[in-house]
């Protein structure tokens, strides 16, 4: 079930970047200076709920209607409008646009934890430490708590989490008496001797996907990106970034991976068949192949992240909550709505529907560490994903218009996975063209 997954593609960025973006860089001050704004307290949020009011959310959340529905149960005199006005990208066009005429944005949105630099610079969203959110830190693992701070100022709480791991049909492996790889190297060799048992059977499909780079270059070590108010620094020759890109390339070179687009019907029935046989990405992807490939049940596995040796590295790929525009009419209502989502009722029906979680007790929950998932043979995937979040990599920001970068990626480094160039040569033509949007949205590059 796709949820809060980053996307394999996305449009273009359509009206209101560069409005929403130069516009935005004084509109941070008060969050990178540490000034929390002025507080409101817990009862006038509690009365705000007494009296009638309408929420508008647009999501794209299979199971925010559900969390809805909830809420209004235990809240009657509220109701909740959840809209879903696109996926990804194209509900970001769609906030761009109301934010840039002042008027039509939604109290509440879903925004993934990688967009939430580019709207909060641009002064679009509320920051939640008035509501006294911060002391809710302990509430959430590190890696979502970090993902939801643009410098002091908090813009969601987190709902769920995205660690890397290694999902594998061991129905494939086992068939070619093929060993589950612990490291690139491992992961190198499987690829070979799949595609030479069977050429029609390939390690991974992979045409160009800007947010799985990202995490690969994160689990390397890389941190090709650095912010500090209106001051960028992009470096995607890193140490980690060399890594993960000399490692890929071996497979780009010898045609180890599918040239399948994701989320299209070839690439469902190649996960279907096998002919796909692993899958590197987010917790997430474990709702995801219930859904596109129910007649796999039992053949696939999930493992930790390759590794490049030595000490056991992760990364995050996906994950984001809601959070507040500054245009809602119903700011108590919404925090409250917020907190219910992430903190209470919400979180555990949103958890049902395949979502990984990102609330620190449950990852220490010996019922949810052991819970057998029946799709994965009766494994429990949970000990894996909550190990992989205990390792994720530190030091990893988003760039401030990091859905712009998406945007452009295929543009730039597409070509290295058709073998038009190297993947070293892709990103680094990424990054000059980053480095030139940024400046001209106001940014001091470096």
């Amino acid at each position: 079930m796709r949820t809060w997954q980053r996307h394999h593609r996305t449009t273009a960025l359509l009206i209101g970047t560069a409005v929403l973006m130069t516009s935005g860089l004084s509109a941070c001050g008060s969050d990178s200076d540490g000034s929390a704004p002025q507080s409101v307290s817990s009862a006038d949020i509690r009365k705000a709920l007494d009296k009638p009011a309408q929420l508008t959310v647009w999501s794209w959340s299979a199971s925010l209607p559900d969390v809805a529905k909830a809420f209004e149960k235990k809240y009657p005199k509220i109701k909740i409008d959840v809209k879903n006005v696109g996926t990804g990208p194209d509900q970001y066009a769609k906030l761009q646009n109301a934010i840039k005429a002042g008027s039509g944005a939604p109290d509440l949105a879903t925004v993934e934890y990688s967009a939430i630099p580019q709207f909060a610079l641009g002064g679009s969203l509320v920051d939640l430490r008035q509501y006294g959110f911060d002391s809710l830190k302990s509430t959430f693992t590190p890696a979502t708590w970090d993902a939801v701070h643009l410098g002091a100022g908090l813009y969601e709480l987190p709902l769920n989490a995205g660690p890397m791991a290694l999902f594998y049909n061991k129905r494939i492996f086992d068939k070619y008496h093929i060993a589950v790889p612990a490291t690139w190297d491992e992961y190198l060799k499987a690829g070979r001797a799949l595609h030479r048992a069977d050429p029609k059977t390939y390690i991974a499909a992979d045409d160009g996907n800007a947010g799985l780079t990202e995490s690969l270059i994160s689990a390397a070590g890389g941190t090709p990106f650095r912010v500090k108010g209106d001051k960028v620094t992009i470096d995607l020759k890193d140490a980690g970034t060399k890594k993960y890109a000399a490692s890929y390339q071996k497979l780009i070179d010898e045609k180890l991976l599918a040239p399948i687009t994701g989320w299209t019907t070839e690439w469902n029935q190649g996960l279907a068949k096998g002919n796909i046989a692993t899958l590197l990405s987010g917790a997430w992807m474990a709702g995801t192949l219930r859904s596109v490939a129910p007649g796999a049940a039992g053949d696939w596995r999930v493992a930790p992240l390759p590794g490049y040796g030595g000490k056991q590295t992760s990364s995050t790929n996906g994950g984001g909550s809601i959070a507040m525009l500054k245009q809602s009419r119903n700011k108590l209502v919404a925090a409250a709505f917020q907190r219910f989502v992430s903190v209470q009722e919400g979180a555990d029906i949103t958890q049902k529907s395949g979502s990984f979680p990102a609330q620190a007790k449950t990852l220490r929950s010996p019922q949810f560490l052991s819970a057998k998932d029946p799709y994965f043979g009766g494994q429990q995937i949970n000990r894996v994903f909550a190990a992989s979040l205990a390792q994720v990599e530190k030091g990893w920001q988003f760039l401030p218009y990091d859905v712009y970068a998406n945007s452009i990626f295929n543009d730039k480094v597409g070509k290295a996975f058709n073998g038009s160039q190297t993947l070293q040569q892709g990103l680094n033509a990424w990054q000059e063209a980053l480095a030139a949007y940024g400046k001209d949205q106001g940014f001091t590059v470096n």
